[in-house]
């Protein structure tokens, strides 16, 4: 019985089925686990360690294989953690290991693919320099601050990354330290501390890196503060108790590091756009929700615009869909989403904006090209990143019939011939005699009442006057106004910071943004960026009165519908 099934299973038509169905089962993809590879620094100094982290999104095949990293690498030690959450009914769970090793030469280093059983990670690169052989360093170092920055020469409003560096080869406690200082400029934190040993002139020192990223606001010299660290060092341990218990002697240490000045650069001239956009890198992309060659009459279709730009904050990302649609495509932009990453080599700046897009008659339309003019701040050259024109193609929705004309107004009989008009009865007549009268008391009655209640209506009113800061509002509100209808930068900012200073209390167009809704709040950080841009005077303030108003019309309706309850959150 066996060898018939057999027989007839691998026999036309299930032989090609049934191959088919073992390949599925024994394809290794079907079941891999997923391995990512980071390495804390892209760059490391040679005899400087580094962590190498492998995450796994299940639990892979069987235990790694980190045998091929010993070519080009020296393992000093390694850990491993799981993690298991539970959200929403679904299960997850993450393997870590996470390796501290040392490159044996250098070199752009290869971190080779790691094997898990049948799972494998994917290879990295590491970027391995000889670093310099002495240094120099303070007369008591065993305890020392270290920074830098790159690019000392930027351009306004370009990225500069700050570096700081303690270097110890004593034990300290309880150590503070402060953040960089460098007025008229951007300021952000980038990532967590990385901690590696390393040697300076033959002695072995445990060090602490931090990274910033810092955004000069205009040209010129500026100095960057020195940073200072105040510690706890562990000088000895003294015996108390018989031995049994040993207290630790410390002393506060206080070290600081050097200066750094910036010379930093106006807009450069080749940069010949409206809006200075510095950055490292950037793309442009466009996505459909649908088929955007066949939409179909009255259905939405969203497109999706994305900017990411590497080296630049969010701030500065312009506008992408300002272009005007034709009338027959009816366009509904969403409010912008605006993000930022901060990892170790930098600000990573997203800007997506949602646009659903409904056809209201059949035929092609024509979306113009989109470009984002900007400065690559690596090959020191203006580009343009571009969508082309595109263009979109409606059709009938399915099912959809044709209007139906319009029917001809039926003909007004005409009206009888006095002859022809039939007499009532009697008693008809009799009938509407008495409604008559019954209506003409009912009138009357109304009338009385109507009188009466107008009579006791109490007197209206009188409608207060403004107050002195409702009056200061309206002012620098109408200046506003005017300063967006002339296209005055400067005199639009005025008017906002003092319309912000009585509504929030706020003192700089920042803090003012932060109080209002998204679309505003993106025009007024469009503005506070126009201000430190080359062409100042190209500004056009029709969108930001525009979503100034709306603002206020939307602050009339919540305070309308208000029902005295605070809400669950606050956008």
């Amino acid at each position: 019985m066996n060898m018939r099934l057999l027989k007839l299973l691998t026999a036309s038509p299930y032989r090609t089925a049934l191959l088919f169905l073992l390949l599925l089962l024994n394809a290794p993809w079907l079941w891999a686990a997923e391995i990512n590879v980071a390495v804390d620094r892209s760059s490391v100094n040679l005899n400087e360690s580094f962590q190498i982290t492998f995450t796994a999104t299940d639990s892979p095949d069987d235990d790694p294989d980190f045998t091929p990293l010993e070519q080009d690498f020296e393992i000093l030690g390694q850990s491993q953690s799981t993690h298991s959450s539970w959200v929403n009914g679904t299960a997850s769970k993450n393997v870590q290991w996470v390796l501290q090793v040392m490159a044996k030469h250098v070199g752009n280093l290869t971190v080779p693919a790691v094997q898990f059983g049948d799972d494998v990670s994917q290879p990295t690169t590491v970027q391995v320099t000889e670093g310099a052989s002495t240094k120099d360093v303070p007369a008591n170092s065993d305890l020392f601050l270290e920074v830098e920055a790159s690019p000392e020469s930027p351009y306004v409003q370009s990225q500069v990354l700050y570096t700081m560096r303690l270097y110890r080869r004593v034990e300290i406690s309880q150590a503070s330290l402060n953040e960089p200082e460098l007025a008229d400029a951007v300021i952000e934190k980038l990532g967590d501390d990385s901690n590696y040993s390393t040697q300076v002139n033959g002695e072995d020192y445990w060090v602490t890196e931090r990274k910033y990223a810092i955004f000069p606001q205009k040209s010129g010299r500026m100095t960057i503060k020195p940073l200072e660290l105040t510690a706890q060092v562990v000088t000895a341990t003294r015996p108390s108790f018989g031995g049994f218990f040993n207290s630790r002697m410390t002393k506060t240490r206080r070290v600081a590091s050097q200066s750094v000045t910036l010379d930093v650069k106006p807009a450069a001239s080749s940069f010949t756009a409206q809006h200075w956009l510095p950055a490292e890198q950037l793309q442009l992309n466009q996505e459909w929700s649908g088929d955007f060659e066949r939409m179909k009459v009255g259905e939405p279709l969203t497109r999706t615009l994305k900017l990411l730009a590497k080296g630049a904050t969010v701030s500065q990302l312009p506008e992408l869909s300002s272009a005007k649609t034709q009338d027959q495509l009816k366009s509904y932009p969403d409010q912008p989403v605006l993000k930022e990453q901060k990892k170790s080599d930098g600000v990573l700046a997203f800007r997506e904006e949602k646009i659903a897009l409904i056809p209201s008659k059949e035929g092609s339309y024509t979306l113009p090209a989109i470009e984002v003019p900007w400065f690559n701040t690596k090959t020191q050259q203006m580009e343009v990143a571009r969508i082309p024109e595109t263009t979109i193609h409606a059709v009938a929705a399915a099912g959809a019939q044709a209007a139906a004309p319009v029917p001809a107004k039926a003909p007004v009989e005409a009206a009888p011939k006095p002859e022809s008009v039939v007499p009532a009865p009697a008693g008809q007549a009799q009938q509407s005699n008495i409604w008559l009268g019954v209506s003409g008391f009912l009138a009357v009655g109304w009338l009385t009442t109507l009188v009466y209640f107008l009579a006791r209506r109490p007197a209206q009113k009188p409608v207060p006057q403004a107050t002195a800061t409702e009056v200061n509002l309206n002012d620098s509100i109408k200046k506003l106004k005017q300063a967006c209808s002339d296209n005055d930068a400067v005199a639009a900012k005025d008017a906002l910071l003092d319309w912000g200073r009585q509504k929030f209390d706020a003192t700089n167009l920042g803090a003012v943004a932060s109080c209002c809704d998204a679309r505003l709040r993106d025009e007024i950080l469009l503005l506070n960026q126009t201000l430190y841009g080359k062409d100042a005077g190209q500004w056009q303030g029709k969108r930001l009165f525009q979503a100034f108003s709306e603002n206020k019309a939307r602050e009339r309706i919540s305070q309308a519908a208000d029902s005295g309850l605070e809400p669950l959150y606050r956008l």
